[in-house]
């Protein structure tokens, strides 16, 4: 296994009761964008989305939607999935406990979304406990690590395409760093799902237990 894929055993090390993928026998995967929003990469995602006809969740940085509130207003106005990822993208092991929720509560004023996901991966069984009170906790089955600068684009879009099964929850990034990888590996990800018969889903439009 590759650092971009979530195996068993690393799932096995973080609390209960986080989502990796979704229980599915039907050929759906599960596309979401961490940090944005931001001007110069996230309307290039939804035109990419647009053209293909597909839906994602977002999970934005509440500075960067207070910064970008008409960016933002575009991922609504086009019908995705928005979720929290923080105010300030902080880290939960280096974070105390209060200011980590605090930082939570300050993105979702401005989100209002009962989705998250943790920047950085990280979370501790503290916190998840708390937030798994309102929130249902999106982590993911692979990363492409369109946000790594040592991978090639090719590399991101294998570690998207070699990891997609049912249910498959795929991270791009909608930010800087990552615009010149996943501006290539995205819509030829897509390409690859729906030759291979895959759907997108949104995790606004189901019923998690």
């Amino acid at each position: 296994m590759n650092f971009y894929s979530a195996p068993f055993w690393i799932r096995a090390i973080y609390p209960q009761g986080l989502i990796w993928g979704v229980p599915t026998k039907q050929r759906e995967v599960f596309l979401t964008f961490d940090d944005g929003p931001v001007p110069e990469v996230t309307p290039l995602v939804l035109s990419i989305l647009k053209k293909y006809n597909v839906k994602a969740t977002f999970f934005c940085v509440g500075e960067n939607v207070d910064k970008h509130p008409e960016v933002f207003d575009l991922l609504l106005k086009d019908g995705h999935a928005i979720g929290n990822h923080t105010y300030h993208h902080v880290k939960a092991w280096k974070t105390d406990i209060n200011s980590y929720l605090s930082e939570v509560e300050q993105c979702n004023q401005l989100v209002k979304s009962n989705l998250f996901r943790p920047p950085h991966g990280q979370i501790t069984r503290k916190i998840s406990k708390i937030l798994r009170k309102e929130y249902r906790i999106i982590m993911w089955s692979a990363l492409s690590g369109d946000y790594d600068k040592k991978l090639s684009k090719d590399q991101c879009l294998a570690n998207a395409v070699n990891n997609t099964r049912p249910g498959s929850v795929i991270v791009f990034h909608d930010s800087m760093k990552a615009r010149e990888r996943m501006e290539y590996a995205l819509p030829l990800y897509i390409e690859y799902c729906m030759k291979n018969g895959y759907t997108f889903g949104k995790f606004d439009s189901l019923k998690m237990q």
